[in-house]
């Protein structure tokens, strides 16, 4: 009992999503010796949610599923292939199955997507084992939940600027520093990187608080919000910093598929009728990172590229390598950027 504790006290000490998920499949492995485990969320809109496997322990042994957050949507599974999986997040409890099958654990917290973890063992889990397990969840989703709620956003339950450097930094370290998932992910060509950094400012919007009020405000945020949600997808990191500037973080092949993606959400918040206010814009840069790119400088090359946008008439998406090539705006200093000062 002794040794439990000490894991959940260890669980509960991290910060890091991947990590609690690694370590709450392995306390359960101790406690149980199954056969696999894995955790499975659910992903996509509303109309076709897929099944992401996040993580996988067959043995004892935790298997890689590295840059599979960034797989399409369309190659995972439907949610509606797995129906066990369905009932045990519409029953909120475990579904008890044979010794193949395993049995069915629902995951999930207010925020976060909701999720399930499949225990298979040699043989039946036992009721005892069922409320083991059950028990170490809840403790393992409460927990979850504090971390949801330190990482969002109050108003628009994105994520907020604090979580920004660790995401980007890991993110970008997996990607330079892995050739052979680079070497077999399908969408990265030629040398370059396939992250963007890409920054948006709502044009005028100190004219909305000032007309409308900062209630009506909160309503245009939470709804450009809803929009980018709509727009983006699944596995793409959207972020507000606070006051009207959102920051999203993706995945794309191309300079041409980041634009586009970044064209849509500047079009549909052009054409969405904001109740009182009506008509909306934003101005939006963007930049690919480079390996050994810190937030700072890359923050630095989107600004630039948003503040070339409002200065030229608003309303625009510019990429600032583009405006580089054209000769819009005079390259960086080689070392801009990367002194962190806080």
């Amino acid at each position: 009992m002794t040794h439990l504790v000490d894991q959940l006290a260890d669980l509960t000490a991290l910060r890091d999503r991947d990590a609690l998920d690694a370590a709450l499949v392995s306390t359960l492995n101790e406690l149980l010796h199954p056969d696999n485990m894995c955790i499975h969320r659910l992903v996509g809109p509303s109309h076709d949610q897929r099944w992401l496997r996040c993580l996988m322990m067959q043995d004892g042994v935790i298997i890689a599923t590295a840059n599979q957050t960034w797989v399409e949507l369309e190659e995972l599974p439907s949610a509606n292939d797995f129906p066990r999986r369905q009932e045990a997040l519409a029953e909120h409890q475990p579904v008890k199955c044979d010794a193949i099958e395993g049995c069915v654990f629902p995951l999930a917290t207010q925020t976060a997507s909701s999720g399930v973890l499949e225990i298979r063992c040699h043989k039946l889990m036992t009721n005892e084992n069922l409320r083991l397990v059950s028990a170490v969840l809840r403790l393992y989703q409460n927990f979850q939940g504090l971390l949801d709620y330190g990482e969002r956003d109050a108003l628009t339950d994105l994520l907020n600027r604090k979580t920004f450097d660790g995401a980007f930094l890991k993110a970008t370290t997996t990607h330079f520093e892995s050739p052979e998932a680079i070497a077999n992910d399908r969408r990265q060509i030629g040398g370059g990187g396939s992250y963007w950094l890409a920054m948006l400012d709502i044009d005028h919007f100190k004219r909305v608080n000032d007309n409308f009020g900062h209630l009506i405000g909160d309503e245009v945020l939470l709804l450009l919000a809803r929009l980018m949600r709509d727009t983006f997808r699944f596995h793409d990191q959207l972020y507000r910093f606070g006051g009207e500037e959102f920051v999203v973080l993706m995945h794309c092949a191309e300079e041409g598929q980041a634009q586009g993606a970044l064209e849509r959400l500047r079009h549909q918040t052009e054409a969405h009728a904001f109740p009182q206010v009506g008509t909306i814009t934003v101005s939006i840069g963007f930049t690919e990172i480079q390996a050994g790119d810190t937030p700072s400088a890359a923050f630095e090359r989107a600004d630039k590229a948003v503040y070339y946008a409002k200065e030229h008439g608003r309303n625009q998406v510019f990429g600032y390598e583009a405006l580089i090539q054209q000769g819009r705006l005079a390259p960086e200093s080689e070392h801009l950027g990367d002194i962190e000062l806080f």
